[in-house]
């Protein structure tokens, strides 16, 4: 079968599950044929072996049972990184980019800053904030040691310099350790949401999803800890649901952070709250 004929079929077999069907197939026959979707656009007529046919064709199974793409193909793009992904942690999303470029305006470029990254998954935050900031000291922590030895790899893969360690939340780190930047992105769930039964979030480890006490949980605990481990003036900036950024600010506000503001994601969703750690 040619090229344009097998991903034509493809096309239509994952209309049903995927918003992006075209693009979902190219990937997948672009991983099993070890080139560029450019390639399809050249040759559209060759023809594929049997061998490349069986194997595209266990991927878009996968595909159609609603896995995604991130996981079939082990990788995502985010920022300006290529990163490996795996089951063990949350796939990287274009939303959380925002909350980057909120740690970014709050750093001066030339700048050298201590910077830790709570929840870290993949390393795609900190690593992020590293790339732009190669003066900075960036930490990483994740308490699955899973997630621990995939950033590392993610830190090699894009040569980046950040120090990766397992630990829930601030356990393993001595209050001596004082950070200029706090960010994360925390399980923020509610357990009930019925989201979780929905989408690429059914194939997602529930530990980086799910919180108690409606999805603050996590979050209510990193505020009242992070002045233990900010320096002064410091900042903790959080990415949170569409619906939180009340709660959120409340939180930071009751345990006497300043410069407390929200911003929003692409779709114009409260996203990103920050807080500033009160001088003496």
């Amino acid at each position: 079968m040619r090229i344009d004929e097998q991903l034509k079929g493809a096309y239509e077999r994952l209309t049903f599950v995927s918003d992006t069907a075209k693009l979902d197939a190219q990937l997948l026959l672009a991983h099993v044929l070890g080139v560029t979707s450019a390639y399809f656009y050249t040759w559209p007529d060759k023809v594929l072996t049997s061998e490349q046919i069986d194997a595209f064709e266990r991927l878009l199974i996968r595909r159609e049972q609603g896995e995604p793409i991130a996981y079939i193909l082990q990788q995502q793009a985010f920022w300006t990184l290529d990163l490996e992904v795996a089951q063990c942690t949350l796939i990287p999303r274009a939303d959380t980019e925002r909350l980057v470029e909120v740690a970014l305006a709050l750093m001066l470029p030339e700048k050298a800053y201590r910077i830790l990254d709570l929840g870290t998954g993949t390393g795609a935050i900190a690593l992020a904030l590293a790339s732009e900031s190669p003066k900075s000291s960036v930490t990483g922590i994740d308490f699955n040691q899973d997630a621990v030895a995939l950033a590392k790899r993610n830190a090699l893969r894009n040569r980046l310099d950040v120090e990766f360690l397992q630990s829930s939340w601030f356990e393993q780190l001595a209050p001596c350790h004082e950070f200029n930047l706090i960010v994360s992105n925390p399980p923020y769930i509610d357990p009930n949401d019925e989201h979780l039964a929905q989408g690429d979030v059914r194939f997602e480890p529930k530990s980086a999803l799910v919180s108690a006490e409606q999805g603050l949980a996590d979050i209510l605990h990193i505020i009242a800890a992070a002045p233990n481990y900010l320096a002064e003036s410091g900042y903790l900036v959080f990415e949170h649901g569409y619906d939180q950024a009340e709660a959120v600010r409340a939180a930071f506000l009751d345990k006497g952070y300043s410069d407390v503001k929200t911003y929003q994601d692409l779709a114009g969703n409260d996203r990103v709250t920050q807080g500033r750690k009160a001088g003496n």
